[in-house]
């Protein structure tokens, strides 16, 4: 919704004043700046006017006044203050295709949680170009329940999404979170032949460094602790590798990076990935990047196991089929690592 500056005219009966709302910091959020947390859940509010809702002590940590350059730890409640707002125009409103895929995507339902198989390509929420994603569309289907997300995915990275249906769920699951009481794995499908066995890399992530504009995340000894575990799967020759990740940290682009970091990119990663790999999986058929978060689990504080896995999309097991089927020629894999799947012409 578009912000309105007050006061408006008493006649301009569209207004909207929204009420005050108590958010909790999530693990992934913990070490925000409050003036940028506050930015992004009040949306279209001006910079100004978020500086001066701060200023003015409207806006809460844990109940008391905060600073906007305090950092935010994970489980922290923020008060947001009301502010005038217009309605949102018809075209900000999920498309009825996009409320379609997310709804057929939903797997498992029951009073606490829903669980999404999520497709590559659809965003968790709005923000950064795309005015909506899973959870939006989910609220929009479903306007009387209160949703809300436990942890996110990339935006093409399919597979396992959890979605708390109240607060006491969300705060139970987000406090296993912090305590690594869940188990997350996912496949990926990386450059070369993977020579390291079952590896442990910790490495720590610098997550709030920007390229050009855009978040970038990076190895560095001053980012947080990291730590992922990667195992392997199958293997394709001198290739390609599929291989399992555990994740024991939950860092933006974390698989992504720690797998560049060991020399092993992941297919069709744009961002941390190897251009002339991704051209030549491309030939192959895959179009998206190949990480897909397959398994998810954890036990509920008040007793029983909670399991939820998803099979690789359709699209990546053709990959993996390729490869499979097409011959190798080791000799030639150094020049390039997939011209050796390819066939001598005759």
């Amino acid at each position: 919704m578009p912000y309105v500056e007050d006061p408006l005219p008493e006649h301009d009966s569209e207004e909207i004043r929204t009420h005050v709302r108590h958010v909790e910091v999530t693990a992934e959020e913990a070490g925000q700046r409050l003036d940028r947390f506050v930015l992004k859940r009040l949306g279209d509010v001006p910079r100004s006017r978020v500086y001066r809702v701060i200023r003015k002590g409207e806006v809460r940590v844990n109940g008391r006044r905060a600073g906007p350059e305090t950092r935010l730890q994970a489980q922290d409640r923020i008060r947001l203050p009301p502010v005038r707002v217009l309605p949102a125009p018809e075209p900000g409103k999920p498309a009825a295709e996009l409320i379609a895929r997310v709804h057929s995507a939903v797997i498992h339902e029951d009073p606490k949680l829903l669980v999404l198989d999520k497709p590559a390509g659809i965003a968790v929420h709005g923000g950064s170009g795309v005015s909506s994603g899973v959870i939006e569309a989910l609220r929009a289907q479903r306007p009387h329940e209160s949703l809300e997300l436990v942890h996110r995915l990339d935006r093409d990275t399919s597979g396992c999404l959890l979605v708390a249906r109240d607060s006491a769920t969300l705060r139970t699951l987000h406090a296993l979170l912090r305590e690594e009481g869940f188990e997350k794995r996912y496949l990926a499908l990386l450059r070369g032949k993977w020579d390291l066995g079952e590896k442990r890399i910790e490495v720590p992530l610098r997550t709030d460094t920007r390229v050009g504009g855009e978040r970038t995340v990076r190895a560095d000894a001053s980012g947080k602790p990291s730590t992922s575990r990667f195992r392997p799967v199958q293997f394709f020759g001198r290739v390609a590798t599929l291989v399992e990740v555990q994740l024991d940290t939950g860092r933006t682009h974390q698989i992504r990076v720690h797998a560049a970091h060991a020399g092993h990119p992941v297919a069709g990663d744009a961002k941390y990935g190897d251009p002339d790999f991704n051209r030549e999986l491309r030939a192959l058929g895959l179009t998206r990047m190949f990480l897909h978060a397959s398994s998810l689990s954890f036990t509920w504080p008040q007793g029983g196991d909670f399991s939820v896995n998803t099979p690789l999309p359709g699209e990546l097991t053709a990959v993996l089929e390729k490869l499979g089927s097409a011959p190798r020629r080791e000799a030639r894999a150094a020049d390039s690592p997939l011209r050796a799947a390819r066939p001598r012409a005759r």
